[in-house]
């Protein structure tokens, strides 16, 4: 007989109900798990059935995304969601956690360990280092004036955009089938089952909020994403796929800017490293959260 899934709880932050889910063990350490951008938290589901007896993981939706509320407004900040990080593990932690991230939940963790080095025990961060610096590099010579009105631009565009609709739930798995080829058939209907809801027409749209695609143009300046880098005290997974567009942090200088960091790069996987190779992924993640 299987084990029951998780439970859902909300909390609140800075006035937006925000949506979590808890896979129980309470006495057990906590681990927190936290997604990617336009995913949601039930990504983490056979991650979280392999270690549930070792940890009290607990794992939610971002703001404008999954359950929780989208933003009033179209600026979704990385310090606001930093900040939703801080008031769920104020109210669920007593101590020191493990943190497990995915992307933009990387750069989420990376951040809030930056800026709390006393409350991060272990980090294991998959594909959260953004962009290669290469990449970043290239727009530099854009000025502020123009990177703003581009992003002002881009929010209008937004604003006209509506949710697309998926006229069954077929036509939504095969769009989630085409943004990760390694997905088996099971996990990409997962995922879509729980990223969907169903409109009053019976159509089908994902969860997230369009807005989540629009990135505010005055971007943390790299010297300083590396001094948070460098506060980070606790032992630092970072992981990529090779199959990736993300580069390996040990050979373009990223690694170099943490205390106590190693470097994973796993065969056969892309960005969601977790989904594409799950049991290299659990075995090497599970042997680094080991006390």
């Amino acid at each position: 007989m299987s084990m029951p899934g998780p439970t859902s709880h909300n909390y609140y932050s800075q006035r937006l109900r925000l949506h979590y889910v808890d896979w129980g063990n309470p006495d057990a350490p906590l681990l927190l798990m936290i997604h990617g951008g336009r995913d949601h938290c039930r990504n983490w589901d056979w991650v979280a059935q392999s270690l549930r007896s070792e940890y009290h993981i607990i794992a939610p939706d971002l703001r404008g995304h999954g359950d929780s509320d989208w933003m009033i407004g179209g600026n979704y900040n990385l310090m606001d969601y930093v900040y939703d990080i801080a008031q769920l593990l104020d109210q669920n932690s007593n101590g020191p956690v493990k943190i497990m991230a995915h992307s933009l939940g990387g750069a989420i963790s990376l951040a809030y360990a930056g800026i709390y080095p006393e409350l991060v025990s272990k980090l294991v961060v998959i594909e959260g280092l953004g962009p290669p610096p290469a990449t970043m590099d290239e727009p530099a010579d854009i000025s502020t004036q123009a990177r703003i009105t581009e992003w002002i631009e881009g929010i209008r565009n937004l604003s006209a955009r509506q949710p697309r609709r998926y006229k069954n739930l077929e036509e939504a798995l095969n769009r989630m089938q085409s943004e990760n080829l390694h997905l088996s058939a099971e996990r990409a209907r997962h995922l879509t089952v729980h990223g969907t809801l169903r409109n009053e027409d019976g159509t089908y749209s994902w969860k997230f909020d369009n807005y989540v695609r629009s990135f505010f143009p005055v971007r943390i300046p790299e010297e300083t994403q590396f001094e948070l880098y460098n506060k980070i005290t606790c032992p630092t997974l970072l992981m990529c796929g090779t199959e990736s567009w993300a580069t390996d942090p040990s050979n373009n200088g990223i690694k170099a800017q943490f205390q106590n960091a190693q470097v994973e790069n796993i065969e056969k996987a892309g960005h969601w490293v977790h989904h594409d190779q799950l049991e290299s992924f659990l075995q090497i993640s599970t042997d680094f959260l080991k006390d």
